[in-house]
């Protein structure tokens, strides 16, 4: 397939490029500051400015598929008001420039498959949560109800949309599992507020599978939890990465310090979502990882 893909250089979309690639897809892989030299067969970077129209949009032209993973990190700085309005104009102002750069195309692609997250549903507490369930109020989802919204567009111009609900994503060197890995290292790592908050995890190879899955599958449109079969509480993900790491999960982190430390954003981690995912299971997705301690062993930490 001939495949445009924004958000390519993430956690998720560098292994996503790197399996596309190593299975002969022709990727168009959008970026600010593209590398001076081509990176691997089966690629072009092209240069644009996200939220703009440009030049990048001759890449839609003739695209079997759009994959959009783009948007700016949530927990790099304290919110205030410039940090959220720059958290949802780098999901949402990006997604509307796609979905018209698709408009203008007069060979349009016939996918476009949208990154959104688990926060969409915002704060539930135990209750087991569906891509049928609506959206939260708090400030996540709202903006990922938003970032939809702007991505359901373009089922108006005859394209396939696929909405993809990600968890917190389980991966070597990078995303928030980083983050929680090093105090653990110091042993004085702990559950963050009660523990009871539920972790909606996913494996970053069930992540990329997941999206190459729906990619190629003609029925995948909608929303679709990416998220394990078998999500677990803070205290149970802690424990173990403890075990994985083979240090103790002891230290916990009260919820009042986490309130003062980061303020609003604290929400997002004393928050979870229990969502499954339904859809792809339905539609036959197999998980490759659906206990969390045997995802955690597969990984480098």
């Amino acid at each position: 397939m001939k495949l445009v893909i924004a958000g390519a250089t993430g956690l998720i979309g560098s292994l996503l490029v790197e399996r596309l690639a190593a299975t002969s897809h022709d990727l168009k892989l959008l970026s600010r500051k593209p590398p001076v030299q081509a990176t691997g067969l089966h690629q072009e970077w092209v240069q644009w400015q996200p939220g703009f129209p440009g030049k990048w949009e001759q890449s839609l032209e003739g695209a079997d598929g759009v994959i959009n993973l783009a948007g700016g990190p949530i927990a790099g700085k304290r919110w205030n008001a410039i940090q959220k309005e720059r958290i949802g104009s780098s999901r949402i102002d990006v997604t509307r420039a796609i979905v018209n750069g698709i408009a203008k195309a007069k060979d349009r692609p016939r996918f476009l498959i949208n990154a959104s997250a688990v926060g969409y549903y915002g704060h539930r507490g135990d209750e087991v949560l569906t891509e049928e369930n609506p959206p939260g109020h708090d400030f996540l989802a709202r903006v990922c109800a938003a970032w939809e919204e702007e991505a359901n567009k373009a089922a108006a111009l005859n394209v396939r949309v696929t909405l993809v609900r990600t968890g917190i994503v389980l991966g070597s060197g990078g995303g928030a599992l980083a983050k929680m890995v090093t105090p653990f290292k110091l042993f004085a790592g702990g559950p963050l507020g009660s523990g009871k908050q539920w972790f909606p995890w996913i494996h970053i190879d069930d992540e990329v599978g997941l999206i190459i899955f729906l990619a190629e599958n003609p029925n995948a449109r909608g929303p679709f939890n990416a998220t394990a079969p078998n999500p677990v509480t803070m205290t149970e993900f802690c424990r173990s990465l403890g075990k994985a790491l083979n240090r103790p999960s002891w230290a916990p982190v009260p919820a009042i310090a986490l309130k003062l430390l980061l303020g609003e954003m604290a929400d997002m981690l004393l928050h979870g979502q229990r969502a499954v995912p339904q859809a792809a299971q339905k539609l036959g997705y197999k998980f490759r990882y659906a206990e969390v301690g045997e995802a955690l062993s597969s990984l480098r930490l």
